[in-house]
């Protein structure tokens, strides 16, 4: 067999089919191999036929179809099946060839995986794929991290599958050793779960406060998404809202309020804990998807409580205004709401990378980051684009918050966030999102927290000691409070 294929993959589902199609059509010959030859078959009796593509039944032909270094993505189920692919291809591949991890595993599997790939004399990339099929088809945001002596031998190929953004510059950059790239994956998917959470809260302020219909939803949503809220989940919202089942009603009404989640936003929190970081929006983002999944006992607690709302419903009924008027003014509020929170969402996740860049010793390019989220991924949004700005002016900044753009927008924000949240908060609305994200922004910016009585309880009952205003920062006392 004369190997002269490119690229290797391993994993026919949607994703690594996808993948596989997104090369071959950017001129890449590609070997691929499942587990279930079946699968290999359909596909190759499919949307592989007629392109660059070759199938295989046996592992050991695949690798041997492969020039050199040869380079191995697996697109498979993380944690035990990637440990267990990787034994099986070490003894097949020969010092300087590249196994690729594609799929969402942990950063701390990845770190684990470098070094021991490097330890036999191989090459390891562990790296955020995002996407879903549609970008894993037409161009996908790429997050390699891993052993830095196999970037360039993957940069060709990544760089050109990959989503591009304005002057065609690709949404796929090195972003640091061992486990870098999976992190940044990670956090990707923690503020995708704050981002998604943040939307779910205002349609149902305006579902449940407003009166408003999905169909009237939707209009607000595609118009908000020619503004400073332009985002893929912006865009797709109103596509659901106006989306209609069989009997013309809205099919987003029908579908059970319980959300399902697969371990990253969940991974993005225990890091945040590990590493000191106040995630909150995130992580209450986290724990509203598990609140919406006990269904059943949230159902009984309906019917044992009533609420104390305050107000009536939000209408212009019997007010004197123009039709509209009223609704118009709320929905700024909401928009500027969703913004403002929006800005907290990704400076908790910045934190959170500077927090681990710190910690793991990662040369992490913030702005450059910002700029592979641009295209390609489900957080891809304009808003982006002023990240990049803020890191660019000043690559050492501390918070997007003291960045003058982001505070300008927060400022401005202010007044209609308080008012969205009150009116929730006071008409039995859960906006657990909404809430912490203001409750983080009025701590970061409070000069003083009730945190010394803490310490002081801390001391009293366990000996923890206490610095002292009135004294140098680094001397601790304990004080005999009985």
């Amino acid at each position: 067999m004369n190997p002269t294929n490119n690229i290797g993959l391993i994993g026919l589902a949607v994703m690594g089919e996808n993948l596989v199609l997104n090369m071959a059509n950017h001129g890449f010959r590609v070997s691929v191999f499942n587990r279930t030859p079946e699968r290999t078959k359909k596909f190759l009796a499919g949307g592989a036929s007629g392109k660059s593509i070759e199938g295989f039944h046996s592992i050991e032909e695949f690798v041997h179809s492969l020039e050199r270094p040869r380079k191995v993505m697996m697109m498979v189920k993380a944690g035990k099946p990637v440990d267990d692919l990787i034994d099986q291809l070490i003894p097949l591949l020969e010092p300087g060839d590249v196994i690729i991890d594609g799929g969402n595993s942990h950063y701390p599997d990845t770190t684990r995986r470098t070094a021991y790939i490097e330890s036999q004399g191989l090459l390891f990339i562990g790296t955020g794929v995002s996407g879903g099929e549609e970008g894993a088809l037409k161009g996908p945001s790429i997050m390699p991290g891993g052993s830095k002596a196999a970037w360039p031998l993957v940069q060709p190929i990544f760089q050109t599958i990959a989503a591009k953004v304005e002057g065609g510059v690709p949404c796929c950059e090195w972003v640091g050793e061992n486990g870098a790239g999976h992190f940044v994956k990670m956090v990707h998917n923690g503020i995708e779960y704050g981002d998604m959470q943040l939307i779910c809260e205002v349609y149902q302020i305006m579902k449940d406060r407003m009166g408003m219909s999905a169909d009237e939803m939707s209009q607000v949503f595609a118009e908000w998404n020619k503004g400073d809220l332009n985002s893929y989940l912006i865009e797709i919202t109103a596509d659901i809202l106006k989306f209609k089942d069989s009997d013309g009603l809205p099919l987003a009404d029908k579908i059970l309020d319980a959300a399902g989640q697969k371990g990253t936003g969940q991974w993005t929190g225990k890091a945040a804990l590990e590493l000191g970081v106040p995630l909150t929006l995130i992580t209450e983002s986290v724990f509203s998807r598990s609140l919406s999944a006990m269904k059943n006992e949230r159902v009984a607690a309906s019917k044992a409580y009533t609420g104390n709302e305050l107000h009536a419903p939000i209408t212009n009924a019997g007010t004197g205004e123009e039709p509209g008027m009223i609704l118009s003014a709320k929905l700024e509020d909401l928009r500027l709401a969703l913004f403002a929170s929006k800005i907290i969402s990704y400076a908790q996740g910045y934190m959170l990378m500077q927090a681990a860049a710190k910690e793991y010793g990662w040369n992490l390019n913030y702005g450059g980051i910002a700029l592979m989220w641009r295209g390609g991924c489900i957080i891809r949004s304009a808003f982006l684009g002023k990240i990049k700005e803020a890191f660019d002016k000043n690559p050492d900044l501390a918070n997007l918050l003291m960045d003058t753009f982001f505070k300008e927008q927060i400022e401005k924000s202010q007044k209609a966030w308080r008012l969205v949240i009150s009116d929730a908060v006071l008409n039995g609305v859960p906006v657990p999102a909404l809430s912490a994200a203001l409750s983080f922004f009025d701590g970061y910016r409070s000069e003083r927290l009730p945190a010394n009585l803490l310490q002081a309880q801390r001391d009293y009952f366990g000996a923890h000691t206490f610095e002292r205003t009135d004294k140098p920062r680094g001397e601790f006392f304990h004080n005999q409070w009985y």
